[in-house]
């Protein structure tokens, strides 16, 4: 069984920009969806009326989730693409948008409809698309011995040795 030919560079990195743009919009939809819950459960229980949950608990949920979506949607979308090996990809993404959140997170978790600056988003999918580019070399099947293809010369009566077994 042979493996596909690489897909080249460029078209890969175009479907690395698409999916890592999907996948932002996608995890921060979660995260502001989810951090909107906090607010609303802060804003009833100033009112008198508690939602049955917790601040804390909807932030950390918020955390989570997006941690988490950020990952699936770039390895989901890259693997629809037909593209394989994506390690230092999924790796670049989640790390640098576990970055992107934690900077600019106060400004998400102060107002309905914030989004975080654009900048840094930019350069969480810049990042990513171009992490997309570095492929491990897969590590050598391991083969099965080879069966020579001439067996060696029989042992004539003539060439026995005294360390040779008798036959």
């Amino acid at each position: 069984m042979s493996s596909r030919p690489h897909t080249p560079p460029l078209p890969r990195l175009f479907k690395a920009v698409v999916v890592t743009g999907i996948a932002v919009v996608a995890a921060h939809v979660v995260l502001s969806d989810t951090l909107r819950f906090a607010l609303v459960g802060q804003a009833s229980a100033a009112l008198g009326a508690p939602t049955g949950y917790g601040e804390a608990q909807v932030f950390t949920t918020a955390l989570l989730n997006t941690a988490l979506v950020m990952p699936l949607v770039l390895w989901a979308g890259m693997r629809m693409g037909g593209e394989r090996r994506l390690g230092a990809m999924l790796l670049a993404g989640s790390v640098g948008w576990i970055v992107a959140v934690w900077n600019g997170i106060d400004g998400l978790d102060d107002s309905f409809g914030a989004i975080l600056p654009l900048s840094s988003l930019a350069l969480v999918v810049g990042v990513t698309a171009l992490a997309s580019l570095v492929r491990r070399r897969p590590s050598p099947v391991p083969s099965a011995p080879r069966v020579p293809s001439d067996p060696p010369a029989p042992i004539r009566p003539g060439n026995v040795s005294e360390t040779t077994p008798a036959s």
